[in-house]
Parts: structure tokens; C-alpha cells; sequence
């Protein structure tokens, strides 16, 4: 549970105010408050950052000057003399959509001898590689364009050089250390932080290189380079990057014509992909929960991604739905993969002493490479920490294994710092401050993890470790809807510097609580929960609809105050108002006896420990009730924390999830105990077979049911015996079918409680 930092209220001056509420009268105050914590406070900046048409953009020429120049006249060249090009790009949605605005914005000038190239994600690393540009240089190509990539590759470019090619930089990463043998580079890193351009990603840069071609040789083109922007919007979005400057002009610009796909498609793989992800596009979180993640998925799943470049340019419909539905369905796979692999790093966070860790650095070689970037982002958040995760290689052929991975960072870490300051334990490293790949040798990984924590804690000794959550404003439920919606607009497109605002509400209680499985777009069952709720207080006890990502309706007992975090949206499938509920806390206003209550129940977490360690731990304590098989349903959990309450003795949790068994071979074990006891004619208990298959007593009678479906009779009630009424037919029948799909949620649903919160558990169990 997050410490919760209600962010001060300033007294704003009345001049201020009064500007803002021309914007909007009804929540004008609310929203001069974000403003102004977001560091807008003057009347001039107010106007250029609401208002897109009141900015003046910065030109491709006035920012990168000199650099912008030699670009564009070795591109000059390169159509003069019919010379093959390739845009060299990275995996991810930056990269990809860098990667199409130069496809798209140069084919005018090169037509026939333009090319692109994307890394393989699972194959290859981010940036130059010597393989790749020798296959180049064989097939004739004489000039790369890189973007999102290539700053730091100083030895790749003077390969590059040997083999004929000359390079041109477009990127937005760290810059390298000495000058490369490069044409030209465009890397808004080296302008002063407080430049227009200063925060552009991969494909802003990209982007102003179009532009400046376009603004010099306008009689080559028939588009203009405007018509781009929704590409743009794309990546700098799905990029994180803060959207100040002409980067948030491109973005709120990208976003009206990214608006635009569903209505009127110039883009038939765009509006594809907004149909399946049920967004509008009209806004920025249409790209970062929708459009962003599922380009990504491509590389993280598939490796090569260089069909999403097809995806985003082509005017083929047939083919773009394809290429979208083969994209929706990496993405599913991605977030099966991102859940196990969540699991598996806090299983083994749990056996690290957080007191004197500043920088979680793990590794596993059953971890999917393509995943580790999202994991150790969300773990960096939960945990307060820098989080590194790598997936070890033992399948090269070479002398030495490499691991290789993702890190992720928080709170002004600099992550790309602490990285550089160990370079000499690594194999390859780039990045940003929040965030990098790096790859090192297997056998260094130990005395990385242990220099790279001795160098935080000299760094950053007096930072605090606690994870926190910071709350724009105080509301009520009678002020969430389509006005303060509206209003909170203004602020939009939300990323770095300007977060999506989070409100309060104080003294709520839930009413039509329900949670059920998401399904994609075949309609087949994801495992991922979804509950939904109204919010209500005492200015409107009808309440306001509202959804939780993740978590069972047990969690939000009806008879129970909280005080609740949200954000607030706009749901574009069900055509309403409502909130994500992101952290709940049990309010004030809870009786005496209940908060009494909770202080007696006393929880002691040992879910997945080694049953050793477990029964040293339980000899420890004088008295303890021992919750020893994972639940199937809060009831089954609150229960045991009501008898713990009642006897006024600690509960330990010591039960583990599901072994990992596919529903399907469950069923294969209980048609051969099925075919055994008939042979034998031998009886067997139900509790024997619960045991067995580890299935709760309700799903095994749907397994049995199933049996009977397909031709056994079973006879008996605690104890029965099996035999075969007719030749068994082993074709799924519906009932075996139900009995899969109920396999499938008791799996998730024990997975749910090996990982549910302590907190949450302790919140849950003491509401009867």
C-alpha cells in the first residue's frame, strides 16, 4: 500500500484564476490548481499550452541548425544520384513509428530504392549491428537513415564507413562519447533542456526531418508533412516522453488527426487497430492503453516487427486486418506472458532484504526477453526501487553465456548514471535516465548486483524507499461526470511532467459490486479480472460507475467506508462517464470495534515459501491458526480471518498457487484415474482426488460430471468407484468443456490469492 501525498493547494493569483476559468467557469479553480502544479503560471505560457493553434512551433533548421543542413543535402544526393536507401529503425513503437514517417515521408524522393530495417527484438539489440549493415552494404545501399537509435554505436558507424555506407542520426538517446564518422546527427540531447525540442522522441525527430525536406523541396511533394501527425502522436505517447514544447504540440495535433481513422480511415491498419482495442483515438490514453501496447507486443512475442511498419502505412484493408488481428493476438500472448513473469520476480523478491537493497537486480533463463521491459517497470513502481531484470542465454553455441534485459526507474533516479558507472561489468548498455537495455556476461552478474548497490547507496543514501502516490485534488462523487471531465481535458495529452490527474474521495462506500474475465476479440477468455462497481457518498448515494483492473469484488465489501483514489474517464464502448478505482484505504469513519478488529488480526505472509522454512517459522509462534490450501473464493479467506480474529491468534497464510498444470493435462489425469478404477474396481475418496488434481470439491464434481458425459458411471458420495457404462468417448463434450473453462478459474483465481496484497487481505477479511 502506497503512502498517499495529497499535493498542496497554492492561493493562486486572481489574474491567473480569472484566465482560467474563461476556459472553463464551472471547475476553473480545479483546474488552475493543476496547472500551476504542473509549472504554468503565467498568462502567456496558460494560453500556449491549453490552446495548440496559440503555439508557435520550432523549426527542423532553427533547432538542429548545421546538423538539419548536411542532412538534408546528403538525402539531396542520395535521390540525385538514385543511390539505394534504408531507414534503420528500433522495435518498439517509437522506433516503428519513426521508423514509417521516414517510409512514408521520403518515398516521394526515393521511391523504387527505399528501404527499412528493423532489428530482430529477441534476436538482435537495440541499435546498429555489424551483421546487419554487411547485409546492407551486399545488397548496394549506400546511406542509413537511423531513428530512435544509432547515437552511441561509434563502432558499427566506422564499419559502416569501411563498407561504403555513409549514416545519418536520428535519435533522442544518450549521446555518444565522442564524435562518430556520421553524416550528419539530429539528437535533441545536445540542445539546452529548456529547448522546444529538447524532449522529442525518436519519431519527433524523425518528424522534423520530413518537415525540413518537405520545407526545402516543396514542388517534390503532393502531401503535406501535417499528414504524419497521427503517426507522430503514436510514438511519442507510447514513448513516455514529457510532452512539453513542440513535443506536446505534435502530440495534441497528432491526436485530432488520429481522431479522425474511424470516421474517415486514410489508415486502414490504424482504425483496425482502434476498432479492437474499442478506442476513438480522440485520446491520449486511446494510445497508451490501446494503439501503444499492442505495437509493442509485435517484437516483445514475435521478435521481428517489421510487418507493424506495413501495418501503419499500407492502404491494403485485407491486409491491414490481418496484420491487426495477427497484432491483437501477440498482444493477448504478451499479457499472459507479463503476468507470469510479474509472478515469478516477486516470488523471488521475497527472498531479498529490501532494507539494504536500493536496486532489485534478478535473473532467470525462463524469462521471456520480450516482456522484462513492462515487468520491471511495474515492479520499480510497487517496490520504490530501480528495478533490472535479465533473461541468461544458455543456448549459444559460444564459450560464454550472456544475460540480457530491461531496467526501469523511479523517482529521478538516474538509472542510465548508475549503469554507466558499472560499463566496465557490462557487454552493452543504452538508454535513458528511466529507462535502458543492457546486456553482460552470465558470471558477472553477482558483482554487478553488488556495485550498483554499493553506488546507490553513496548516491542516493537519503532518498526514501517507500512507494507513494501523489492525489491532485479532493472531489465528491457528485462532481464526477461529463463537466469536470471536460474540464480536466484542457490538460490533455497526460505523460510525463502533466500525469493523469488522481482524485480523492473521502468517506465512499460500493455498491453493485461484479467482477468477471475480459475476453479478446475472438471472444475467447483472458485471464485477466475486471470488476465493476458505483462509488457513492453522501452527495450522490446512487453513485458513479467505476472499474478495477485486476482485483475480485471481495475486495470492495458494500457494507464499508473507504477513502478512494480514481482517475476519471470516458468508457467509448459503453458510452458513459466513470472512473479507475487505483488505490482504496479503509476511511476514518470506521467504527471503533472494526478498527479494533483489524489491529487483532495479525497476518503472517508465507504464500510460495519452501515448507521448511515455513515450519521453522510456525515453531516460532506460540499460537497460530495455518491457512494451508490457497482459497477459491474470498469467503473461504475471510473466514479463516474471522476465527483468527475470534481466538485473538495470528493467521499464517502458507499456502501456494497452482502447480503449474495445464487444465487440459488435469483433465488427461482425470480420465486415467477414471479408466485405472475401472480396471480395478478399487474406490477412492473425493478428498483423495481434490488432492490429486488439486481442485477444490465444486470443480471436481464438474470433472466427474463430465466422466458420466462421456460414458462412465460413478456411484457413491464421499467415496465412489468408477466404471465404464459404454466405450468412452474422449471428444470434448460441452460438459468437458465447462469443466476446462472451470479449471481455468479456480488456476487464476488461486494465482489471484498467492499474490493478492497483505493489506488488501487485511482490509477484505475483517468486513464480514
Amino acid at each position: 500500500m502506497s503512502n498517499w501525498e495529497i499535493l498542496p493547494q497554492t492561493k493562486l493569483p486572481q489574474e491567473f484564476l480569472n484566465a482560467v476559468e474563461t476556459y472553463h467557469p464551472q471547475y476553473g479553480k480545479y483546474i488552475a490548481q493543476l496547472l500551476w502544479q504542473r509549472g504554468i503560471y503565467n498568462l502567456e505560457s496558460l494560453k500556449e499550452f491549453i490552446d495548440p493553434d496559440a503555439y508557435s512551433p520550432t523549426s527542423g533548421f532553427e533547432g538542429f541548425g548545421q546538423q538539419m543542413k548536411l542532412a538534408i543535402q546528403r538525402l539531396k544526393q542520395g535521390w540525385e544520384k538514385e543511390e539505394k536507401v534504408t531507414i534503420w529503425g528500433d522495435f518498439d513503437a517509437d522506433g516503428v513509428t519513426a521508423t514509417s514517417v521516414l517510409w512514408e515521408g521520403l518515398k516521394p524522393f526515393f521511391n523504387q530504392t527505399l528501404s527499412y530495417y528493423i532489428p530482430d527484438r529477441l534476436k538482435e539489440s537495440h541499435g546498429l549491428n555489424e551483421q546487419g549493415l554487411r547485409q546492407l552494404a551486399a545488397a548496394g545501399v549506400t546511406l542509413v537513415i537511423t531513428c530512435d537509435t544509432g547515437s552511441t554505436n561509434l563502432e558499427e558507424i566506422k564499419i559502416a564507413k569501411t563498407l561504403g555506407i555513409d549514416i545519418i542520426i536520428t535519435d533522442h538517446h544518450t549521446l555518444p562519447l565522442e564524435d562518430p564518422e556520421f553524416v550528419a546527427i539530429l539528437n535533441p540531447k545536445y540542445l539546452a533542456d529548456h529547448h522546444p525540442l529538447y524532449h522529442l522522441s525518436g519519431v519527433g525527430v524523425a518528424y522534423k526531418l520530413v518537415e525540413s525536406l518537405y520545407e526545402s523541396f516543396p514542388n517534390f511533394v503532393e502531401q503535406p508533412a501535417e499528414n504524419l501527425l497521427d503517426l507522430v502522436a503514436i510514438g511519442l505517447i507510447a514513448d513516455l516522453v514529457e510532452l512539453r514544447g513542440d513535443c506536446r504540440y505534435l502530440a495534441q495535433k497528432g491526436i485530432k488527426k488520429l481522431a479522425q481513422q474511424r470516421s474517415n480511415p486514410t489508415r486502414p491498419g490504424v482504425a483496425k487497430l482502434l476498432e479492437l482495442c474499442k478506442k476513438s483515438g480522440d485520446r491520449p490514453m486511446d494510445i497508451s492503453f490501446g494503439i501503444g501496447p499492442r505495437i509493442n507486443a509485435i517484437s516483445r512475442i514475435q521478435g521481428d516487427a517489421s510487418f507493424a511498419v506495413e501495418l501503419l502505412t499500407s492502404k491494403a484493408e485485407k491486409t491491414c486486418q490481418e496484420l491487426a488481428q495477427k497484432t491483437e493476438m501477440a498482444n493477448s500472448r504478451r499479457k499472459q506472458l507479463q503476468k507470469e513473469t510479474e509472478k515469478a520476480v516477486k516470488q523471488r523478491i521475497k527472498d531479498l532484504d529490501l532494507s539494504t537493497t536500493g536496486v532489485i537486480v534478478l535473473a532467470d533463463s525462463q524469462w521471456q526477453p520480450g516482456v522484462l521491459g513492462l515487468v520491471a517497470g511495474q515492479i520499480a513502481q510497487e517496490y520504490a526501487r530501480p528495478t533490472i531484470l535479465l533473461s541468461i542465454d544458455f543456448s549459444s553455441e559460444e564459450e560464454v553465456n550472456f544475460a540480457r534485459g530491461s531496467a526501469r526507474s523511479v523517482q529521478k533516479i538516474d538509472l542510465y548514471e548508475l549503469l554507466r558507472s558499472q560499463q566496465h561489468l557490462l557487454h552493452r548498455f543504452g538508454g535513458h535516465p528511466f529507462a535502458a537495455g543492457l546486456s553482460m556476461k552470465v558470471e558477472n552478474i553477482a558483482i554487478f548486483r553488488e556495485a550498483i548497490n554499493q553506488k546507490f547507496r553513496r548516491q542516493y543514501q537519503s532518498l526514501s524507499l517507500e512507494p507513494s502516490l501523489n492525489i491532485d485534488l479532493t472531489v465528491t462523487v457528485a462532481e464526477l461526470g461529463q463537466d469536470l471531465f471536460q474540464a480536466l481535458k484542457l490538460l490533455e495529452p497526460y505523460g510525463m511532467g502533466n500525469p493523469l490527474p488522481r482524485l480523492l474521495i473521502k468517506n465512499g462506500w460500493f455498491t453493485q459490486v461484479w467482477n468477471k474475465n475480459i475476453q479478446d476479440f475472438t471472444g475467447k477468455q483472458v485471464k485477466y479480472i475486471r470488476t465493476t462497481f458505483y462509488l457513492c457518498d453522501r452527495t450522490n448515494p446512487d453513485g458513479f460507475p467505476g472499474m478495477w483492473w485486476g482485483h475480485y469484488k471481495e475486495e470492495l465489501p458494500e457494507d464499508t467506508y473507504f477513502d478512494a483514489v480514481v482517475e476519471l474517464d470516458f468508457n467509448t464502448y459503453e458510452k458513459r462517464y466513470e472512473v479507475r478505482l487505483v488505490e482504496i484505504k479503509p476511511s476514518r469513519e470506521q467504527t471503533s470495534d472494526q478498527n479494533r478488529e483489524s489491529e487483532e488480526a495479525f497476518l503472517l505472509d508465507y504464500r510460495g515459501e519452501n515448507p521448511d522454512s515455513i515450519e521453522h517459522y510456525l515453531s516460532k509462534q506460540p499460537s497460530v491458526l495455518n491457512v494451508e490450501t490457497c482459497p477459491r473464493h474470498w469467503e473461504e479467506l475471510k473466514q479463516s480471518v474471522q476465527s483468527g480474529i475470534k481466538e485473538n491468534c495470528p493467521i499464517a497464510l502458507t499456502y501456494s498457487g497452482f502447480e503449474n498444470v495445464s487444465a487440459k493435462e488435469t483433465w488427461k489425469q482425470l480420465l486415467g484415474i477414471a479408466k485405472y478404477l475401472d480396471r480395478t474396481g478399487e474406490m477412492v475418496s473425493l478428498e483423495k482426488l481434490q488432492n490429486k488434481l488439486q481442485l477444490s470439491k465444486s470443480v471436481l464434481k464438474i470433472g466427474l460430471k463430465a466422466l458420466v458425459s462421456i460414458g462412465f458411471d460413478i456411484k457413491g458420495e464421499e467415496s465412489i468407484t468408477i466404471s465404464k457404462t459404454t466405450l468412452p468417448n474422449d471428444i470434448e463434450s460441452e460438459a468437458v468443456t465447462n469443466f476446462l473453462a472451470a479449471i481455468q478459474e479456480e488456476k487464476f483465481r488461486c494465482q489471484y490469492f498467492s499474490e493478492v496484497p497483505l493489506e488488501t487481505i487485511r482490509i477484505v477479511g475483517i468486513n464480514q
